[in-house]
């Protein structure tokens, strides 16, 4: 009873808002509960500049390498990555971005210790000049 007495005030709040029917309504309180369990969420961003004599195949391979660690690695919640493409030229060299995310710190705890991502860091490290970590908790 009580469920459904937030549920219901829940809705009428989102309708409100301009969620205009009961449908749209609820799925915009689906959306705004998802947003609030992504504001508990770690992230961990990952930024690598590669040695200049690195050829683009192994930078290739080292990519498809990094991508592949959500498969072998079950605490990965999510994985984006990409290519440096600012204009302000402040990106210091580095030109890979990979952003990933974790429900907790425990889990990001396991893949830093997984025997796959420490097959990939051996696998990087000979390619690598720099790289730079940083983890937050994602808020909104």
């Amino acid at each position: 009873m009580l469920k459904r007495l937030l549920l219901c005030l829940a809705l009428t709040v989102l309708f409100c808002a301009g969620c205009v029917d009961s449908e749209s309504g609820r799925r915009c309180f689906q959306q705004s509960m998802q947003q609030g369990k992504d504001m508990q969420r770690l992230r961990h961003v990952v930024l690598f500049k590669f040695k200049q004599e690195t050829p683009p195949e192994q930078i290739e391979a080292l990519e498809n390498a990094f991508r592949a660690l959500p498969h072998a690695i079950d605490e990965v919640f999510n994985l984006e990555w990409g290519t440096d493409v600012s204009v302000e030229n402040l990106a210091q060299g580095f030109t890979h971005c990979f952003l990933l995310t974790f429900q907790s710190e425990k889990d990001r705890d396991t893949y830093i210790s997984h025997p796959a991502h420490k097959a990939f860091v051996a696998m990087l490290q000979p390619h690598l000049e720099k790289a730079l970590v940083v983890d937050y908790m994602a808020k909104k």
